[in-house]
């Protein structure tokens, strides 16, 4: 019998520095979000930032939280609904981090007799931090929890004309009546260094942007080259003239090199460049969340504004639209036959 796991992130179970904790502990203990050596990665984690980052955090939840909960896990759970109503396989939905666990999700799958399993993680674009660390745990967790189950794991969607024409409506459809300067594509930074170390080829990545033009098996687990990609596709089917849109990354720890340019820096500097009306869309993410409403929908705006724009318009994600449901509703009735 085949059944179907989507997974997303996750989130604290409330906008406490109680709950934010182990949830950022977990996070950031995970061997592909911080990839340095298990005793470095603890002192940095436990030594240094949940000393100070949980009350920080909590109180940019508490910002965006509603009264159902987490924005993420609310939003989640509608896509999850429609879906499993448009499809006559069961629908698990389960999180990388937090209680909702994947072990949960494939109990669930489990216990309603299924033996195969489409696992796909909600990233549109292919990350160690995001779709190897969801892959590889669920891995471990058939084999020693569900050995009889089998996985067809869902490659990354950055580029599927189904994906890219939801998304493409849902712009334009957000954007009706605001007549933007600029629109502006933010997606999750990454360490540069993620960027090599999923260089099947380990020879083509040579982080100038050239090698994200130029053809290459490479670009399968390349998340510089698939945002780009998005963007362009998103782009061409807007009709959005040259000039008229831009790419960044955002949500950068410290210390590290990470994919450039930044989002936050890109933005304040656009006032003084002639662009005051500013739309903000976040590709990266299907699911509106602590990065997209409380980084961007908030401080970005409140940066944009302070320095000098005058309207800003963060786009939300695809999260429970009905066409972008009906396109994953596809892939899993195509995948099922």
């Amino acid at each position: 019998m085949k059944g179907v796991l989507l997974v997303n992130l996750g989130s604290p179970e409330s906008p406490t520095a109680k709950d934010v904790k182990p949830y950022l502990d977990e996070f950031l203990m995970d061997k592909y979000v911080i990839d340095v050596p298990f005793l470095l990665r603890a002192l940095l984690v436990r030594g240094i930032i949940l000393q100070t980052r949980p009350k920080k955090s909590a109180e940019a939840y508490a910002r965006i939280w509603t009264d159902e909960g987490s924005p993420l896990i609310v939003i989640s759970k509608k896509m999850h609904e429609k879906v499993q109503k448009l499809v006559d396989v069961p629908v698990s939905l389960a999180m990388r981090y937090g209680t909702m666990t994947i072990l949960k999700g494939l109990q669930e799958l489990k216990d309603k007799g299924v033996t195969e399993v489409m696992l796909m993680p909600l990233y549109p674009q292919h990350a160690m931090a995001s779709t190897t660390t969801i892959l590889v745990l669920a891995e471990e967790l058939r084999q020693k929890h569900f050995p009889e189950m089998t996985f067809t794991n869902v490659p990354a969607f950055y580029n599927k004309p189904g994906f890219i024409q939801a998304l493409a409506n849902s712009i334009k459809k957000h954007l009706e009546g605001f007549d933007y300067d600029h629109l502006l594509f933010s997606y999750h930074g990454v360490p540069k260094r993620h960027i090599r170390k999923t260089d099947i080829t380990e020879s083509h990545c040579k982080m100038d942007l050239t090698c994200c033009d130029t053809p290459s098996p490479a670009h399968e687990f390349c998340y510089s080259h698939q945002c780009y990609e998005t963007t362009k596709q998103v782009v061409k089917l807007l009709g959005i003239p040259e000039g008229k849109y831009s790419q960044t990354f955002q949500s950068r720890l410290a210390g590290d090199k990470w994919l450039t340019p930044y989002t936050d820096v890109e933005i304040n500097k656009m006032p003084e460049k002639g662009i005051k009306k500013l739309a903000v869309v976040t590709p990266a993410f299907v699911s509106d969340c602590l990065e997209t409403l409380e980084e961007i929908a908030m401080e970005a705006n409140d940066e944009f504004l302070k320095h000098g724009g005058e309207e800003f318009n963060a786009v939300p994600c695809l999260n429970d639209d009905d066409e972008w449901c009906e396109v994953v509703a596809g892939w899993v009735k195509e995948w099922a036959k």
